[in-house]
């Protein structure tokens, strides 16, 4: 990638969903000698009697799988910026299950804190509660969510069950909307360089107000970044000490909205599909749903959060990600009970939601 702003950005990551629809060399099959592997290393955790979130790399062998995920990783940072990996069984227990997603996601990253409550393993279900600013998230509703992108380097989203009807995942090139509005609207693109106000969303650090600043895209050392969550801005509009979105804030909002519907790659996940999204480069979304009835047919999906320090991030991020430089795990949420943000941490502290819990106990029908 270049490193100028006011320029278009040429790389493999600039894509839109209309080329995107007529190929499928991003949709990525798991070999039966892979889920060989994969069965295998799950069987030798099992017989390490090890915690969940005590399971390493080294405690998940995959000797020729690991190779693969080598080049997917490459893929996420300087390639298209996502993958789905189809064909996970799921005639897994359900704790089986945890083990074999997380085994894999330790081949790619460090786990991250995805809330307050130290959650590592993201429940992406209707719970049936409104979607209220500082207290309850889009993903925990059966609601459509705005593009947007989440506070990791990567996240891995492992379709469990889908909805009865809806639900289709919607991802989009944030390097494809740069070039659109430079090619369309120029006159807007500072806007998005400079800062903005965003909510916590009651997940402030100690010292901090319930708001901080960051611009929507940056670049550092050649690297395009572009991660936004328009939610989190539009909630900080609710407190009287926050400006108003300026006239080009507010064309700069309804400009993201129309180019990432525009630009956008629709996809339906399979129950065994793993999509994983550079948030880098990648804005995500979702069309509502309607689920069934029965409890043990709902839409579940398993979401991790990860680090992989790949790349510098732009002065600006260190509030919101603790560390910006290449190498340094950053990112998550961190737990308000030790003020940890990775599993590492966790390991040291144990505290927060799986502090009581061993393996296999923290259910992902939660």
């Amino acid at each position: 990638m270049q490193a100028q702003k006011h320029q278009a950005i040429e790389a493999p990551c600039a894509w839109s969903g209309a080329q995107m629809k007529g190929r499928s060399d991003w949709l990525r099959p798991f070999s039966a000698a892979e889920l060989a592997e994969i069965d295998g290393a799950l069987q030798s955790v099992k017989h390490s009697d090890k915690d969940l979130f005590d399971v390493e790399k080294a405690d998940f062998p995959l000797p020729e799988f690991s190779s693969a995920l080598a080049d997917i990783s490459r893929e996420l940072e300087s390639g298209r910026g996502m993958i789905m990996l189809r064909g996970l069984p799921l005639s897994y227990t359900p704790e089986d299950l945890q083990i074999v997603y997380w085994g894999i996601g330790t081949h790619l990253g460090t786990a991250l804190s995805q809330n307050k409550t130290g959650e590592l393993f993201g429940i992406v279900k209707d719970f049936q509660e409104p979607y209220v600013n500082t207290t309850r998230r889009g993903s925990k509703t059966n609601a459509g969510l705005q593009f947007h992108s989440d506070r990791c380097d990567i996240v891995g989203l492992l379709c469990v069950r889908k909805a009865k009807e809806g639900g289709a995942s919607r991802i989009v090139s944030a390097a494809a909307i740069h070039n659109e509005i430079l090619r369309r609207r120029p006159d807007l693109m500072d806007t998005y360089y400079e800062n903005w106000v965003h909510s916590w969303q009651g997940e402030e650090p100690p010292g901090s107000g319930r708001t901080y600043l960051r611009p929507v895209f940056g670049f550092r050392d050649g690297y395009f970044t572009g991660m936004f969550s328009p939610a989190y801005t539009q909630f900080a509009q609710d407190f009287p000490e926050v400006p108003r979105h300026t006239e080009k804030q507010l064309a700069a909002l309804e400009l993201y909205g129309q180019l990432a519907s525009e630009l956008a790659l629709d996809m339906q996940f399979e129950p065994g599909d793993i999509q994983l999204l550079n948030n880098h480069v990648i804005y995500h979304g979702r069309t509502s749903y309607i689920d069934f009835p029965e409890e043990d047919r709902k839409r579940l999906l398993l979401r991790l959060w990860l680090s992989t320090a790949e790349r510098p991030l732009p002065q600006g991020y260190e509030e919101v990600f603790g560390a910006i430089e290449r190498g340094q795990v950053r990112g998550g949420v961190p737990c308000r009970e030790g003020w940890w943000r990775d599993v590492t941490q966790f390991r040291r502290n144990r505290t927060g939601i799986h502090a009581a819990k061993t393996a296999g106990k923290a259910s992902v029908e939660a």
